[in-house]
């Protein structure tokens, strides 16, 4: 009678651990060297894959335009918002379960929101178009980061079943008191990046990278684990950090490749030129 193989640890699961680290490296050092000189260039490098960058609807801060407009910058940074008030603030580490219905159902009414604000802005855009409001960059932002916290409510814990071998049986956000908090913390993020102070310059432009960065992270990664077949099988952060990086590769991968396409087609790092 044969026994059974005995389950292997996050390490154990994933041959050559040292693959990704160098990939990771490599990926890094490339996008690094290939993007023009300068820190606040490099991010903006980051943000010109996933946003237009018109600067019309973008922030700017010490006369440095952020590397992503209003609308996304509370998207992303909303995200990024979002997942450290789960993890740290309300503790709710490695929860793997959704919301209960009545909060969802708040966070799609904010992604409604997100959505609404961006056609009448869309619209605005054209002369004569229809819309029922004058656009305002704090507007953006607001439901830019209301949207940035339901992205984050939802990814968090499917990440946390993908990826962990125990996910804790429970939610990350189990009532309306939770979700006070985190509208406070993307308040909180809202009321500072309206401030516009000088200071704020590198922590928002960092900030605003990070944010895209964590969020492709995250769900690269998770793919990764699906297509490898190694979901739920990691037990510490150390085994985790495998196939994050892997996921950050795929992430810079994407970015890279976006760049490039868009400045094939438009010719600039800046915004779409029409609309500039």
């Amino acid at each position: 009678m044969s026994t059974p193989s005995p389950i292997k640890s996050g390490e154990q699961a994933f041959p050559w651990p040292w693959l990704p680290v160098a990939l990771a490296t490599v990926g890094l050092l490339a996008f690094l060297i290939a993007t023009p000189d300068g820190l606040l260039t490099k991010f903006d490098m980051v943000g010109y894959a996933v946003c237009h960058r018109i600067a019309s609807h973008s922030f700017v801060i010490a006369g440095h335009q952020l590397p992503l407009c209003a609308r996304c910058s509370g998207t992303f940074i909303g995200a990024l918002t979002g997942f450290f008030g789960q993890a740290v603030v309300l503790r709710r580490r490695r929860a793997g379960e959704f919301p209960p219905a009545f909060v969802v159902a708040i966070l799609a009414g904010f992604t409604l929101l997100w959505a609404a604000d961006g056609l009448n802005s869309y619209l605005a855009l054209f002369p004569g178009g229809p819309h029922l409001y004058e656009p305002q960059n704090w507007l953006r932002l607001t439901t830019g980061a209301l949207n940035g916290l339901t992205m984050s409510a939802l990814v968090y814990p499917v990440f946390n079943f993908t990826l962990w071998r125990h996910p804790v049986s429970a939610r990350a956000i189990r009532n309306l008191r939770d979700l006070g908090v985190l509208l406070l913390l993307e308040a909180g993020m809202v009321a500072l990046v309206l401030t516009q102070w000088s200071w704020l310059l590198y922590p928002l432009a960092l900030l605003s990278a990070l944010g895209i960065l964590v969020l492709l992270t995250t769900v690269n990664s998770m793919l990764v684990l699906m297509i490898v077949r190694r979901e739920n099988v990691v037990d510490t952060w150390r085994a985790g950090l495998i196939p994050l990086l892997a996921g950050f590769t795929v992430s810079l991968i994407q970015i890279g490749a976006i760049d490039v396409v868009r400045y094939t087609l438009t010719g600039t790092l800046a915004g779409i030129p029409p609309f500039q």
